[in-house]
């Protein structure tokens, strides 16, 4: 799971600490270089906020990225770019984002590919997911555990179904602790990241997904709390919409090849 040169796609600054801090730790040990691609500013649109914050959208997304910065240094994370595309939307955004993976991978002469698993986490990590599918006859794909809900369970760096190719990184105390105070660095996502454990991490080989249903039978992760009607913090987007915008992007660029 390690190369000379790795590309990490990075749906939100924070995804890089939960899904893989321990992995791109022993990644340096190897003698690798990491660089991350940041695909949104992981702050929701203005518009889904209430009325009377929107204005503090800017602010926001400044603080996000200042924390992704912060995060970086520690672990010796190149950036490789950061799209301003809003958190939520980047299946809007898909021919941009497939473009600067692509144009990454190029530039960084990079040997392998970390992304987001196909587990429901989020709607942005999942078509990370599939982006990074694209490339998979050009470089060595494998994706990481950050969390999910298959089973009605919370689960932290473990993949929905177990698989043959699963490699489990087990952290030390020296780990867990380098990475609860990465974890701290998101003062921003608290709330958001309490349920993540810092006890291990997990990577297999990206499977062939066919990417026309979700990662495991309802309700994903982002689904749980879709009774709150409207709530700024609640996506209430429906998987279906998700698989949709994949499967036309995924019949446009075969078409257009």
């Amino acid at each position: 799971m390690f190369a000379e040169r790795i590309l990490v796609l990075i749906p939100h600054p924070d995804d890089e600490v939960v899904g893989c801090a321990a992995a791109i730790a022993r990644a340096h040990e190897r003698g690798a270089e990491v660089h991350g691609l940041y695909l949104t500013t992981g702050v929701p649109p203005a518009e889904t906020a209430w009325p009377w914050d929107r204005r503090r959208y800017p602010a926001r997304v400044a603080r996000r990225r200042s924390e992704a910065a912060r995060a970086a240094t520690i672990l010796g994370l190149h950036a490789a770019g950061m799209l301003d595309v809003p958190s939520r939307r980047l299946k809007e955004h898909l021919a941009e984002a497939d473009a600067a993976i692509g144009d990454a991978l190029a530039r960084l002469d990079a040997g392998m590919l970390w992304t987001p698993a196909w587990e429901g986490a989020h709607q942005d990590h999942d078509v990370a997911n599939f982006l990074a599918s694209l490339r998979r006859d050009a470089v060595a794909v494998w994706e990481f555990a950050e969390y999910g809900y298959a089973g009605r369970r919370v689960r932290s760096n473990e993949f929905p179904a177990a698989g043959p190719d699963d490699e489990l990184l087990v952290l030390d105390a020296a780990e867990q602790a380098a990475k609860q105070r990465l974890l701290h660095i998101y003062p921003s996502e608290r709330g958001n990241l309490a349920h993540t454990r810092t006890r291990q991490e997990m990577f297999r080989p990206l499977p062939r997904y066919d990417y026309g249903h979700p990662p495991h039978p309802p309700p994903l992760f982002w689904q749980r709390f879709q009774w709150a009607w409207k709530h700024p913090r609640v996506d209430h987007t429906r998987p279906a919409e998700v698989l949709a915008a994949i499967a036309a992007y995924r019949q446009a660029r075969t078409a257009a090849a």
